[in-house]
């Protein structure tokens, strides 16, 4: 086990952690605490042999993408004003047919204003793209005085294509934290980004929990292309050095 694997596996507030080890059509259920399926939504998904807990990832194609329905979601469905989480990935990033919004993974969703947090690559808001970008919301709905929510933590750094990185985001109920390589990407403003009120709470139809795509404008996109070797949920806001020790457990390139 790496230094990495077990620190994900011993932190106490792990909700949950994919290792993408599992043959295209197999259950990919979660280690740690909670055994949480992430369901092939549009067919199955490849497994390649190039991992990074193991030997195998799984090979996002643009247009695939993984779910838990809300009503599975429940230990990912974090809320409320004193909320606190971290999202961590590691990915190979490929091109897509056309840049847009990369959704990593979840509980956001944009057409019916559920949106709660959510990690992405390539936000193309405040001048930005290619970036990490932590997106929270309190209300659900977009940034008042905008069509879309405007509240994100985005970093300085383009995200490399065909190269592994270790992406991730927190927020500890004051600011949104965006991380590339186990280091905060300092922005001005963006990065860390201010944001009080905590986490939206959308009920029991709330949004569900999506890996590699959101549901946004009336249908899924956003989506995600690439490797993804790895991707852990935790229920705190994680320290700026235990993402380091996360980062340095696993060679990225």
């Amino acid at each position: 086990m790496t230094t990495t694997s077990s620190l994900l596996h011993n932190h106490p507030s792990l909700v949950a952690f994919w290792d993408f080890q599992e043959a295209a059509g197999e259950r990919r259920v979660s280690k740690g605490p909670n055994a949480i399926e992430l369901r092939e939504m549009s067919g199955t998904i490849e497994r390649v042999e190039e991992g990074i807990f193991g030997p195998y990832s799984a090979s996002l194609r643009e247009g695939d993408w993984f779910s838990v329905p809300r009503n599975e979601a429940f230990a990912l469905n974090i809320h409320g004003r004193n909320a606190e989480v971290t999202v961590a990935a590691w990915v190979k990033r490929s091109a897509t047919a056309r840049s847009h919004c990369e959704f990593i993974a979840g509980i956001w969703n944009e057409t019916n204003e559920k949106r709660q947090y959510g990690l992405f690559l390539n936000l193309a808001i405040w001048d930005s793209g290619e970036q990490v970008c932590g997106h929270v919301s309190s209300i659900g709905g977009p940034t008042p005085g905008y069509r879309y929510c405007m509240d994100a933590s985005i970093g300085q750094s383009p995200v490399p294509l065909d190269r592994w990185q270790f992406v991730a985001f927190t927020y500890d109920g004051e600011y949104a934290r965006s991380y590339l390589n186990g280091k905060l990407d300092t922005r001005e403003t963006f990065n860390p980004y201010s944001y009080r009120g905590g986490l939206y709470d959308g009920g029991e139809d709330g949004a569900d929990f999506t890996v590699g795509a959101v549901d946004r404008s009336g249908e899924i996109g956003n989506y995600y292309a690439g490797r993804i070797g790895g991707l852990a949920v935790f229920r705190q806001a994680l320290s700026e050095q235990e993402i380091a020790q996360m980062a340095c457990g696993i060679k990225v390139s």
